[in-house]
């Protein structure tokens, strides 16, 4: 077999398994996780009480509790020129079209840019998100990322999407969309 046919054949058994595990699967569960080889540029308090934020908002989406969610942006939140406001509609949509909502993100690197009330968090993220719709009782992909890096600030005792660092550009870069999420 050449090395095309056995990437191939590695792929479609990946997706095979991928597939297997989802028709498998009786409830979604969210998954945070922070591999052996991630990246860590700050120190381990600050890496806990973010991943715990995130944590926390996990168990809001999977209640359905947009007020919880939405305690996790910041009220300066910007990401493409959405703001707090527009992020509360799409996650009210959302709680009213699907159930069973959750995600996975792969953390790769954590870093502290920064001191003071200046300090933001880079945390650089992959992932998706997925439900399952409420009409057709089908697990749906609602959304994907690669390498996205979400911007935390310290606000009120708790790590706080802000969305980009810096000016937004006015045109996204062709082939790329806006993860606004998190």
């Amino acid at each position: 077999m050449t090395s095309r046919g056995r990437a191939v054949l590695a792929t479609l058994t990946t997706l095979i398994i991928v597939t297997a595990s989802l028709v498998g699967m009786g409830t979604v569960h969210a998954k945070i996780v922070l591999p052996a080889g991630a990246v860590i540029e700050t120190d381990e308090g600050t890496v806990l009480a973010a991943i715990a934020a995130f944590e926390k908002a996990e168990q809001a989406v999977k209640a359905h509790d947009l007020e919880t969610v939405m305690a996790l942006y910041s009220p300066q939140y910007n990401y493409h020129g959405l703001k707090k406001d527009d992020i509360r509609k799409v996650w009210k949509d959302l709680f009213d079209e699907y159930k069973e909502i959750a995600s996975t993100h792969l953390f790769s690197k954590i870093t502290k840019v920064g001191s003071g009330s200046n300090v933001v968090l880079e945390i650089t993220c992959t992932g998706h998100l997925w439900a399952v719709s409420k009409t057709s009782g089908l697990y749906v992909p609602i959304d994907s990322w690669h390498e996205e890096v979400h911007y935390l600030v310290f606000e009120d005792g708790g790590w706080r999407i802000r969305g980009n660092v810096g000016e937004s550009p006015r045109v996204l870069p062709f082939g790329t969309a806006p993860h606004p999420l998190f």
